[in-house]
């Protein structure tokens, strides 16, 4: 009875308002069923154990203070150090709508953050007469301080790291520029502690809706990513940039905005958006109005929701420098409306050879817009394109930026070089197995091909690689491994019916050959590094991943009678049926060591090499410009053009 009395007390201390709740606002009632859902769906959990809560309470401290600056070790050390039938009490909490181990973290955050910001109250005075950078270490932390002076240290460390990073050549470091330095500092960080204090940026408490919403939203994250690395519970705010991030498109204007010591300030340009079209627009240009109301002085938050709007035009005024210093002021009119974020679309160009041409693709991800625009269209026309330029005589797709995106966007980029076949096995929570298929029958391209791969290439990036390095189809150049991601998820940020925003890991997938892409990745058959090679980036790396694992190969069919299989099916996909081709595994001796030559006589690749050893410690840069891995890539798909060529005249 006094355990309900409490939670009831903390819940009229964080929640009640005489305001009504918002009914889009997220509420604690809502925490049980929604992680429930979750469970449902994943792989691995299906329902709440003592390993969750266990999880989940460390979670939500670390994503509260990621940079280990506000809490001390003995603070949270009660929350993590649980007994067994402590955590079995939480969950019996759970299970009645009752989340006070929870609030009771938050109360414990909401001291933390006041402690804080009086001890960066007072590092800032010292900061604003005084420099004092050459105090700077740039370390980062692992765990949290053992007590109130290493804080205090951390929190000057990160100040003066502030500090250093807005100072720009030719403006004089004054005490007042130091200020104005700060206090955009400190009103960025207050920005996000305000959602833990659930107060507004004008220190008001947030009226009990919105409050509440903060908590449940905090909970959520905390509970989701407790059951591996890649589930997730996200805000309507961050749906819509993952969703964006997808789909590669969005509404608006096409700009680029940063909040900065001289107001918000234009940072980019979004190539094709009416901002760019219209040439009226600089990078560096202040953001002093909005369809003539005045934002000189309003917030940051208040501004960016100025700018999304609804109507369907917008009219910005804005105040700008020259290069002499002098100030101008202009009023810029412009449409909202679709923007294709064509910079992160497929990207692709040539370079000649004897008797033809060598195709580049560059795909930074695997989208597929709401208009039926997708990367497997454009990397057809993109082919297309390039066989009207000459003999194409091999390609190299770079995935090395390429963290992933659409499963069946991988499938179907893989379709365009493998004629019928398994591309993607995927196995879930109960065992069952499926398979993914290019049905098409056809080649878009049956020459050479290097897949150009990095630690950063993961998810759908590694299926395309281990796919058609399974088939034969190509050679994978890059690091030694990618990143290791083999793991699917349900999401519902793309459903527009959706009421809730997450994703969760509901299978692993494998290849043609049975292999799992987890934890392992995709190992390169020519090791050419890259610049994340000297990093620790990886799916080993992170908190709470499954394990790597196998399923039987599927690279010929299951035994059935020819009468089984449609008739569609016998006509265009059996005869067109993907053979496992070895060619270029003969190859692979000759060249590993012709590339290892060209790689000790490089003196650029030399440099580079001498620079991954310790890249913290390399202050310039001493290997020019070229892209040095897509030059050895060239020089590698040359190989395979000569080594074919020679082939086929001895045949």
């Amino acid at each position: 009875m006094r355990k309900q009395l409490l939670l009831a007390s903390l819940l009229a201390l964080l929640f009640c308002s005489p305001i009504c709740a918002d009914p889009m606002h997220l509420k604690t009632k809502e925490i049980q069923p929604t992680f429930q859902e979750m469970l449902g769906y994943h792989v691995e959990f299906k329902e709440i154990s003592p390993a969750i809560v266990k999880r989940s309470l460390k979670i939500y401290f670390e994503q509260f203070d990621r940079e280990k600056i506000y809490l001390l070790a003995h603070e949270v050390a009660p929350f993590l150090d649980l007994s067994e039938s402590n955590l079995n009490e939480i969950i019996e909490d759970y299970k009645t709508g009752d989340f006070s181990a929870y609030l009771q973290i938050n109360r414990l955050i909401i001291k933390t953050i006041r402690r804080t910001r009086e001890i960066r109250n007072e590092i800032q005075k010292e900061l604003i007469l005084s420099r004092n950078a050459e105090s700077f270490s740039g370390e980062s932390y692992l765990y949290f301080a053992p007590n109130e002076s290493g804080l205090k240290n951390r929190i000057r460390q990160q100040q003066i790291r502030f500090l250093l990073s807005e100072e720009r050549p030719g403006i004089p470091w004054t005490p007042e520029r130091r200020q104005k330095i700060l206090a955009l500092f400190e009103t960025r960080l207050k920005r996000f502690e305000d959602n833990y204090l659930l107060q507004d940026d004008k220190g008001k408490l947030l009226p009990g809706g919105k409050a509440e919403h903060q908590f449940t939203l905090h909970t959520l994250k905390a509970l989701a990513k407790s059951l591996d690395a890649h589930t997730s519970y996200f805000s309507p705010e961050e749906a819509y940039e993952m969703r964006s991030s997808l789909e590669k498109e969005f509404q608006g204007v096409g700009v680029i905005l940063k909040e900065s010591v001289d107001g918000v300030v234009i940072s980019g340009l979004v190539r094709g958006g009416s901002a760019e079209r219209s040439g009226k627009l600089n990078i560096g240009d202040i953001v002093l109005e909005i369809d003539g109301r005045s934002f000189e002085n309003a917030s940051y938050e208040e501004l960016l929701n100025a700018m999304k709007g609804n109507g369907k035009e917008i009219t910005l005024g804005i105040k700008r420098f020259d290069a002499k210093g002098f100030e101008s002021h202009h009023s810029v009119y412009l449409k909202r409306e679709k923007i294709l974020l064509e910079d992160e679309r497929l990207r692709y160009s040539y370079e000649p050879v004897a008797g033809g041409i060598i195709g580049k693709l560059t795909l930074p991800s695997f989208y597929e817009g709401s208009d039926a625009s997708s990367c497997q269209k454009d990397m057809r026309e993109a082919i297309k394109s390039l066989k009207m330029h000459g003999n194409l005589l091999g390609l190299i797709l770079d995935l090395r930026e390429n963290s992933g995106g659409f499963l069946n966007q991988a499938v179907k980029v893989s379709g365009l070089f493998v004629s019928s076949g398994v591309i993607v096995i995927s196995k879930y929570a109960r065992g069952e197995i499926k398979y993914l298929r290019d049905i098409d029958g056809r080649l878009y391209y049956n020459g050479p091909i290097l897949v150009l791969t990095s630690k950063a290439s993961a998810s759908a990036a590694e299926i395309v690689a281990q796919a058609l390095q399974d088939y034969g189809a190509a050679l994978v150049v890059g690091d030694e491994r990618t990143y290791g991601k083999g793991t699917i998820q349900y999401q519902t940020v793309t459903d527009p019916r959706a009421s809730s925003f997450f994703k969760v890991t509901v299978g692993k997938y494998y290849t043609v050959s049975g292999k799992s892409t987890q934890i392992d990745g995709v190992k390169a058959d020519i090791i050419v590094p890259t610049k994340y090679a000297a990093y620790q980036i990886g799916e080993r790396y992170l908190e709470y991943p499954l394990v790597n694992d196998y399923v039987p190969p599927a690279y010929s069919l299951p035994p059935r009678k020819e009468s089984d299989y449609p008739s569609l099916f016998q006509r265009h996909y059996l005869p067109a049926w993907q053979i496992k081709d070895s060619l270029w595994r003969k190859m692979l001796p000759i060249l590993k060591t012709n590339s290892q030559k060209r790689l000790l006589n490089d003196p650029n690749f030399k440099a580079f090499t001498k620079y991954l050893e310790n890249p913290s410690r390399s202050s310039t840069k001493t290997w020019g410009d070229l892209d040095l891995q897509m030059e050895q890539s060239v020089q590698i798909l040359k190989d395979m053009i000569y080594l074919r060529a020679q082939g086929a005249s001895q045949g």
